[in-house]
């Protein structure tokens, strides 16, 4: 066969044809350099839940009795002031002379007295009862479920893994193969 100018692409077609034929030829797929991903599905054996034990704390207060206290009763001084303007009169009126100012004085002071007495008879001191807040912590325990533990065969092969959620019947895997080079 003679080549021209007008075979010439015709041979070189033919010959890149004859190279990516060949190339194809080694294997179902074009080389790949590095490790090869992909999805599939493995069938779940178990998926069991996994609780975690939660402390929600609360305070819970009341008020104590934790004993008495005794405080004074208010004091009255009208009943001083009156028996002492009662007094100094009825001591003016029974003194003679220069004792006059005495009985004035001793009346005085016996009527403040008496007025004190009679007017503050009834006040005593008041009792009442002390009372204390008191608080303590109370703790909630509560259970809730933290994730699955969930097994599943792929393969020929039985695994295990901690998922957020239940995932049914079935799981989806990423898959990645790479050489080991040694």
């Amino acid at each position: 066969m003679k080549l021209t100018y007008r075979t010439l692409p015709l041979a070189l077609s033919s010959m890149l044809a004859l190279a990516t034929a060949t190339a194809w030829a080694e294997g179902p797929y074009p080389p790949v350099s590095g490790p090869v991903s992909y999805t599939d599905t493995a069938r779940v054996v178990s998926s069991t839940p996994v609780y975690e034990q939660v402390n929600a704390p609360t305070r819970e207060c009341w008020r104590e009795q934790t004993g008495y206290t005794t405080e004074p009763s208010d004091h009255s001084y009208g009943g001083a002031v009156l028996g002492a303007i009662v007094g100094g009169v009825v001591g003016h009126q029974i003194g003679r002379g220069g004792g006059r100012d005495a009985a004035t004085a001793a009346g005085a002071a016996i009527g403040a007295v008496t007025g004190d007495n009679m007017d503050n008879r009834d006040r005593t001191a008041q009792t009442r009862p002390v009372e204390e807040e008191r608080c303590r912590t109370v703790d909630h325990w509560t259970q809730r479920v933290s994730g699955y533990n969930v097994v599943y065969r792929y393969k020929g092969g039985e695994y295990s893994t901690i998922m957020p959620y239940d995932p049914g019947a079935t799981v989806r895997l990423n898959v990645s193969i790479s050489v080991i080079s040694r």
